[in-house]
């Protein structure tokens, strides 16, 4: 099971000041997000990056272990928080062009979004 390296409260803090307008809270909702993502569908098939701040392996399957990994989705942090808020559907960011995947397990629709807001 993957290790957290952030408190869920504290997560959830972030992500709640955050979406109330701190962006001072953000690098921390996108590393407590990617965290979440690694606890729905732990493995190492796929690789999310969210740079500058964090990446994590996730899906099970094929396991990769040194160089680049076969299956790889990248995004800025304002992408990957609309898409984990339900802000964005995964269809759009990547018609938009906001999504960089590679690989045939790069798909992440089915994944998001990890939390719902009304």
């Amino acid at each position: 099971m993957p290790r957290r390296r952030i408190k869920p409260e504290d997560g959830l803090q972030a992500v709640t000041l955050y979406r109330a307008g701190d962006e001072s809270q953000k690098a921390t909702a996108v590393r407590y997000l990617l965290e979440e993502l690694t606890f729905l569908r732990p493995g190492n098939a796929v690789e999310v990056r969210v740079p500058p701040f964090g990446a994590v392996q996730c899906i099970e399957g094929l396991t990769h272990k040194r160089g680049t990994p076969p299956n790889v989705v990248e995004f800025d942090a304002d992408t990957w928080l609309a898409l984990a808020f339900g802000e964005l559907t995964w269809p759009d960011a990547v018609a938009a062009g906001k999504v960089h995947a590679s690989g045939t397990r790069a798909d992440l629709a089915e994944l998001l979004p990890l939390m719902r807001f009304n």
